[in-house]
């Protein structure tokens, strides 16, 4: 699976080194991931996810069940 938060559907941006000499020349700023498990007491199970930093703190602050929702809702979530 690629690299997107399935929480807040993140993903990564393409920039530009910049040298001292001012050359630039293509990079990407990768996603802060990590594969984490959960679980999910609606459901009564287990789930793992690749959840960004950002994600971690929204599922922290609204539950996982509503981040879950929000998430299916915008189509991040692929679980």
């Amino acid at each position: 699976m690629s690299k997107i938060c399935q929480i807040t559907g993140k993903k990564a941006m393409v920039g530009n080194n910049v040298s001292h000499s001012k050359r630039r020349t293509k990079r990407t700023f990768d996603v802060n991931l990590f594969t984490k498990k959960f679980y999910w007491v609606e459901q009564d199970m287990w789930i793992t996810l690749k959840v960004s930093a950002n994600g971690l703190r929204t599922i922290n602050k609204i539950g996982l069940n509503e981040a879950i929702k929000k998430a299916a809702e915008k189509g991040h979530l692929f679980v």
